[in-house]
């Protein structure tokens, strides 16, 4: 590893192949952690190239347990996380609307890094056991059509990190490679992203891999659209600006969809929101959000056709009741 920094510090680039053997070698424990430290620094202090992430991508998916979820089309709605905008989980809370309103779900995350609550930290406050058996999963998309999968059972590497990430306190490249290595494949992602030049690195390799998806950003740097503002959206059909105005919402302030400090400010969020009680503002921001994670499978409908079918899915309750069978024992 010593050869390696000296080569970054040097601010030079690694070749898709070096990449992949770094991560292969950081999962078999042969740095220490001050080493693994140092290293994900480096990223977090100049762009990433697409040979660089797709070498770490590929080495993920190697060592992942892979979850067989290709009889239900299905999709999945994850932000890179690290905006330090900290909102409160917009992803994972329009994921049940999306499942509500018909469409399969399998969402992959993590816990909270940069945030004080994760999707993982509040899918599991929530009740939701994980598990990386494929069976579960499977049921769980049979009786509520939607799974979670928590990422470090199902990356040896990730699991190998996460105590330095949660040391570091910064986002690193494996929040940018999170929502590329989902153990299922689904069909369509709906995928938020900090910057563009990380939205143009997702758009190549999803590209490449043939994917359906849509790529969120927020232009005033949000990873999700946080109707605080405009929103670049990419697909593989179309590129367009949108604002809060084509979801029919006027602009919100940010302060409007805050998270809170704790799992359990989060918790609340969310129970308020699926039962319907939440303020305007965080059901509208999670209505335009699950809009476009509907979109993202059913491209050629509109957004305001996709929005009608987020808010049925939420005002009739089939969105609280995906939360309610995921979670029954």
């Amino acid at each position: 590893m010593k050869e390696i920094l000296q080569y970054l510090y040097t601010y030079q680039t690694l070749s898709k192949e070096q990449a992949k053997e770094i991560i292969h070698n950081i999962r078999e424990k042969k740095y220490n952690d001050i080493q693994i430290a140092s290293f994900l620094t480096v990223f977090s202090m100049r762009s990433i190239t697409i040979d660089e992430m797709n070498g770490f991508v590929e080495a993920l998916k190697e060592s992942c347990i892979s979850v067989n979820l290709q009889d239900y089309d299905t999709i999945d709605m994850c932000g890179t996380g690290g905006d330090g905008k900290n909102t409160f989980n917009i992803s994972t809370i329009a994921s049940f609307i999306v499942a509500g309103a018909g469409i399969n779900v399998a969402k992959h995350g993590n816990y909270g890094v940069s945030s004080g609550c994760g999707s993982s930290n509040l899918m599991e406050a929530l009740g939701y056991t994980f598990s990386t058996d494929s069976a579960k999963l499977q049921n769980d998309i049979e009786k509520a059509g939607m799974c979670y999968m928590h990422a470090p059972l199902f990356h040896p590497t990730m699991k190998e990190v996460a105590p330095i990430r949660k040391q570091l306190i910064v986002r690193t490249f494996f929040n940018m490679a999170g929502p590329l290595v989902n153990p299922s494949n689904p069909t369509a992602q709906s995928v938020g992203v900090y910057n563009l030049e990380v939205g143009r690195i997702y758009k190549y390799l999803f590209q490449k891999n043939n994917k359906q998806f849509i790529i969120v950003h927020g232009l005033d740097g949000y990873d999700e659209i946080s109707l605080t503002g405009q929103v670049k959206l990419m697909s593989n059909t179309f590129e367009r600006i949108v604002t809060p105005y084509d979801f029919g919402f006027l602009p919100l302030a940010p302060s409007q969809i805050d998270g809170g400090n704790t799992i359990d400010d989060a918790v609340k969020i969310c129970m308020q929101i699926l039962t319907n009680k939440a303020t305007q503002a965080q059901i509208n921001v999670v209505l335009a959000n699950a809009a476009i994670g509907i979109k993202s499978i059913k491209i050629h409908q509109s957004i305001e056709e996709c929005l009608a079918q987020a808010r049925e899915s939420l005002e009739s309750g089939k969105a609280l009741t995906v939360l309610k069978k995921l979670t029954q024992k």
